[in-house]
């Protein structure tokens, strides 16, 4: 990611604001001295924006594996921003989304702060003393060169997930101590080191399947939970009817504007995806490529724009977009995650060893397909078995169970990551405390986040306060499928660039040249 250019931060999907701490050196905690449960935390201050808030920051001894009574100590962050008013109502833990990506980066809006502490505590695999990088995959997902989505392609993934598996435990990491179960347990004893009887739960995306199962095993200690980007048991697997659903719905919004420059934005893609072009000039496109970077920015409106926008130039002839996209996933997706929990995380919660995932995320009559899901998931079994050795989670923490916390529901109604269907019609009717809040033509997380946000900070605020729901600030925003300045466009102006700075650089080494020849002449 450091080497992209800012097109590129365009594209990353979970586009995440840093907290900085400061105030001091974050304390250190002896884990061959310490006990489970034991923390080490001193003030500090956290920025938001351009004001600092009163904080404490530090770390938390919990086990690797609570179902190993001889299970090693490991250790994880956690921040505590203070509220700004006094007698704070309950606290506000964060559950961030993923997994593979970290649970400390999040940035609350500052009304929440008014009347709860926020607290932000590690996620184990990511955040704290053990994290399960895996450079082997970060290598293979780059594919074999001519379709990431190829058989071969996929050899080279189940591989690399072997081998990252098999390091990770000769270095003595212990892969089924990183589960959600795991999590849970970590903000429980968070939770009690920090000497609270009940708590808030504010999760988006992955998190929100923490939040469910935190409430079903601990409800007790549950006040109220908001989940954004509502994601259900079963569903870590994008599924090809539900991305094939959501692009035809797109494709209605664009046949309604003026002057649409395809009569069918959903069969055009089809035909494009079913024969892409192999190259734009001497630039190879690898249609697996161009397809999970499609999905992913597909996850919100003004990136999915980009994507139609893209699409529909090679239609006409104009295949630049898709190379710039198949030449940025190499930049993209190996740097996207930390393999190694999201595996850990996700095969132990939603993997079913009766599925042929290979075959079942590319259906012929599909669109696109679920790229991603046949990336992760179709490589996550091969001929020896399963490829990451994560124990299954217990059967009843695998599918939807009733709930009783006063939970609030925020979902985009063309979410790709996390539809809304899942949670209207898997989630909802088990929460009987529970209301939904369906957000028109809008994505995942950062849309819900970024495009209203007074609107979103009082809904949010407003919830955790009284248990009621106020939506009122929100009003419909109509798709807008212009594109300023888009991929074909990029990936001419960084052809041009490059073309001019061949005869530059040939102009330097002749000037150069000329000059160690005067040199020669003078010294003759």
């Amino acid at each position: 990611m450091n080497k992209t250019t800012w097109i590129f931060l365009s594209i990353a999907t979970l586009a995440l604001l840093l907290v900085a701490c400061g105030g001091g050196k974050t304390p250190q905690i002896d884990l061959d001295e310490a006990t489970a449960g034991d923390a080490q935390l001193e003030p500090c201050t956290v920025k938001l924006d351009s004001e600092e808030y009163a904080a404490d920051c530090g770390l938390l001894a919990v086990p690797e594996n609570r179902t190993d009574a001889e299970s090693r100590l490991i250790s994880l962050p956690i921040t505590r921003i203070r509220a700004t008013g006094e007698n704070p109502a309950e606290p506000i833990f964060y559950l961030e989304g993923g997994p593979g990506m970290s649970n400390m980066r999040a940035k609350p809006p500052v009304k929440l702060l008014e009347k709860h502490d926020f607290i932000m505590v590690g996620y184990r695999g990511v955040d704290g003393s053990v994290r399960l990088d895996c450079p082997e995959v970060a290598e293979a997902i780059k594919g074999d060169g001519i379709d990431v989505l190829s058989e071969a392609s996929q050899a080279g993934m189940s591989a690399a997930m072997r081998q990252c598996a098999a390091r990770l435990q000769s270095e003595g990491v212990d892969l089924d101590g990183y589960t959600i179960q795991e999590v849970i347990e970590d903000m429980e004893a968070a939770r009690n080191a920090l000497g609270y009887q009940q708590v808030n739960l504010f999760s988006n995306s992955y998190g929100t399947r923490v939040a469910q199962l935190y409430a079903n095993q601990h409800p007790e200690q549950i006040h109220r939970s908001i989940m954004i980007g509502v994601n259900p048991p079963g569903h870590f697997v994008w599924e090809p009817d539900m991305v094939d659903a959501q692009i035809g719905h797109y494709a209605q919004l664009y046949a309604e504007t003026e002057n649409p420059h395809t009569s069918d934005l959903a069969k055009m893609m089809s035909e494009i995806s079913h024969d892409m072009p192999k190259r734009w000039l001497f630039f190879k496109i690898d249609p697996g490529k161009v397809k999970s970077v499609s999905f992913a920015m597909l996850f919100h409106r003004n990136t999915a724009a980009m994507v139609f926008d893209t699409w529909l130039a090679a239609e006409n002839g104009d295949a630049s977009g898709l190379a710039l996209m198949s030449l940025a996933y190499d930049f993209i997706i190996p740097n996207m995650s930390v393999y190694g929990e999201f595996f850990s995380k996700g095969v132990s919660a939603d993997y079913d060893p009766n599925r042929d995932y290979f075959a079942d995320m590319e259906p012929p009559d599909s669109i696109i397909g679920a790229p991603m899901s046949k990336l992760i998931w179709g490589s996550a079994t091969d001929d020896a078995g399963v490829t990451w050795p994560t124990a299954l989670m217990p059967a009843e923490y695998r599918q939807v169970q009733s709930s009783e916390v006063e939970t609030l529901l925020v979902n985009g109604n063309v979410d790709f990551s996390t539809p809304v269907e899942y949670a209207s019609d898997a989630l909802l009717p088990k929460l009987k405390n529970g209301a939904l809040v369906t957000l028109s033509e809008m994505g995942h997380i950062g849309d819900v986040m970024t495009i209203q946000p007074e609107a979103t900070e009082r809904l949010i605020a407003h919830f955790f306060d009284t248990g009621e729901v106020d939506d009122s600030l929100f009003t419909y925003e109509a798709m807008d499928f212009q594109v300023k300045t888009g991929f074909p466009e990029f990936a001419k102006i960084a052809l041009g660039i490059s073309l001019l700075g061949v005869p530059l650089i040939i102009l330097g080494i002749w000037k150069l040249l000329q000059r160690i020849q005067l040199k020669r002449n003078k010294k003759a």
